[in-house]
């Protein structure tokens, strides 16, 4: 997890293109910039940065259901709910369901445990915009094999 570059997710686990499941990854640094500011003397991720690690590991659900058509933007946050305190050196365990995809847009439900606690969940709603009205083809699919997305999907 690179905090400070919004790389949230260090690795894809597991996909389920059945099941549409996705399940990913990230450890937390132990120094980042991000600390000095939240907060002196008692460094915390702050929660919208465990919002956007849902929303990233939402991002490669859509990727892997929808065969890299379409690149997903975060519209919306519904329900989030922060469980816990993240601190540097955390482990997350990141779980995605896809509940609906179509018509330009995608839901999931989306979750974060640490050593087995909640830390927190949300739904999120992405819009998705085909690759040829969006030129981030090539960085995404690079990014996506830098996280293992393809080795979980079977492909190189």
């Amino acid at each position: 997890m690179l905090l400070e570059y919004f790389q949230m997710i260090d690795r894809v686990e597991a996909v389920d293109l059945e099941a549409k499941t996705l399940k990913a990854r990230s450890v937390v640094p132990s120094q980042s910039p991000v600390f000095e500011g939240h907060f002196p003397g008692m460094p915390l991720v702050p929660g919208v940065l465990l919002i956007e690690t849902m929303a990233q590991a939402s991002g490669f659900m859509v990727l892997a259901s929808s065969n890299f058509a379409a690149m997903p933007f975060l519209m919306s946050v519904d329900g989030a709910k922060m469980r816990a305190f993240v601190e540097p050196d955390a482990v997350l365990d990141i779980e995605v369901f896809l509940e609906h995809e179509g018509s330009g847009y995608a839901v999931t439900k989306a979750k974060i445990t640490s050593a087995g606690k909640k830390v927190c969940d949300a739904q999120l709603k992405l819009r998705t915009m085909p690759f040829d009205e969006v030129p981030l083809a090539d960085i995404v699919r690079k990014r996506a094999g830098e996280v293992g997305l393809m080795d979980a999907l079977g492909q190189r």
